[in-house]
């Protein structure tokens, strides 16, 4: 029963580290309707960057506030230079350039700072926590606070704030809500900053929880996110997080506890393909996409 419960634990980890990636290629697919697969290379980025700035100050909140900094200009960048000009062009024109873009990052990250994977062994401000038997390590209860903080925030942003309702308004129409006197382009970018710098924070959770960061990080990300946003329902913010909960515990329990002899990673996309048989809309999706 112990190990059961450790493994419960643990698969809500891995599904908080998900939802987190997850979160920013959602928000700019409501917005923008493009597959923003790059995402995966900013949550790299965000991890050296995090690297670098704790190795050369010791300190963590600045490295965090620091890399959230560099990749939300990293993704205006992305938006401004690459995905705004190709929106006349077909959607494959626009995720064919993201997946270039993925690419690309990774081998500027391996030529920068070397191939080898680099360990971060970060000094957290949280105690060791036991909970009966199970022990609650000081970076599982910063990842656990830290996406805690970031859905509420987020909620709060999408449901309160006349951004929220901007961005709810163009994910709907961006023709008419820029008729309707929303400014569409800036709604655009606000949006690339917010999911970039969450992308941030997310590489640098990761690579403290597995003390390692390495150039090829975000190429399993990568694809495993676009597989949520489908089961959670496309531009679903709430279906995303759903969805990578719902993958990090099954894949805990079906692979460390039941020990089925599958590989981790493809319970994403088998997920997928059972979830779009049963419910094409996916878990929280609404039909029209809307």
């Amino acid at each position: 029963m112990e190990l059961l419960i450790e493994q419960l634990f643990n698969g809500l980890i891995a599904g908080a580290m998900y939802a987190l990636i997850t979160l920013g290629l959602t928000l700019v697919y409501g917005v923008m309707k493009i597959l923003h697969v790059a995402h995966a290379s900013v949550y790299t980025v965000g991890a050296y960057v995090g690297l670098y700035l704790y190795t050369m100050t010791g300190n963590l909140l600045l490295a965090l506030v620091g890399s959230m900094v560099f990749c939300a200009a990293l993704g205006v960048c992305i938006e401004r230079f690459v995905y705004y000009p190709l929106l006349k062009y077909p959607a494959y024109v626009s995720l064919i350039s993201s997946i270039a873009i993925l690419i690309g990052v990774e081998e500027t990250c391996r030529l920068v700072a070397g191939p080898e994977v680099r360990s971060f062994p970060a000094a957290l401000p949280f105690p060791t926590l036991r909970l009966g038997a199970l022990t609650v390590s000081p970076v599982v209860t910063m990842t656990f606070v830290v996406t805690v903080v970031i859905l509420a925030l987020l909620w709060f942003i999408m449901t309160r704030t006349e951004l929220g309702l901007a961005m709810r308004a163009v994910s709907q129409d961006i023709e008419i809500a820029s008729a309707m006197g929303v400014n569409t382009q800036r709604t655009v970018a606000i949006t690339f900053v917010i999911g970039s710098a969450i992308a941030a924070v997310a590489g640098i959770l990761t690579g403290i929880y597995y003390n390692q960061v390495y150039p090829m990080m975000g190429t399993v990300p990568a694809y495993k996110t676009l597989a949520l946003i489908v089961v959670g329902g496309m531009g679903s913010a709430s279906g995303a997080v759903l969805a990578s909960l719902l993958l990090g515990i099954a894949e805990t329990l079906l692979i460390g506890f039941a020990n089925i002899p599958l590989p981790r990673d493809a319970l994403a996309f088998i997920a997928m393909i059972i979830i779009l048989m049963w419910r094409p809309t996916g878990l929280l999706g609404k039909r029209g996409g809307k």
